[in-house]
């Protein structure tokens, strides 16, 4: 099998997201911009118990193909889970949560992708 890219991985990751209906799902290309990864990928959920659920299912999707956070921050029941895999960051969030710290606008240098854009 061949080396997942970035790009794959991201998009393993929003599908693992929109599995669980994870809400508003953005990725943002941050690899011109930035050395810490290549891809930003962004969602909420409704409430505590969705965003364990979301966080879960990237974590098992990914760990099927061979890869495992090299970090996990935030706690099951905080509003913000940060994943690192690296080149491909995945941050859940609480909604209240994600307008607090709109991602979005601090990292708007990077380019926003469309989820059908990393087919």
């Amino acid at each position: 099998m061949a080396e997942m890219t970035s790009k794959d991985l991201a998009r393993v990751a929003c599908e693992a997201l929109e599995e669980k209906k994870g809400g508003n799902i953005q990725v943002i290309n941050i690899g011109e911009v930035s050395t810490i990864a290549d891809y930003f990928v962004i969602c909420d959920g409704a409430n505590a118990p969705q965003v364990e659920a979301l966080v879960d299912n990237v974590k098992e999707k990914l760990f099927k193909l061979g890869r495992s956070p090299k970090r996990v921050e935030g706690m099951r029941n905080c509003g913000w889970i940060l994943l690192d895999y690296e080149d491909v960051v995945i941050h859940v969030f609480s909604k209240q949560d994600r307008l607090f710290y709109d991602l979005e606008r601090v990292w708007r240098d990077g380019k926003t992708v469309s989820v059908e854009e990393l087919q």
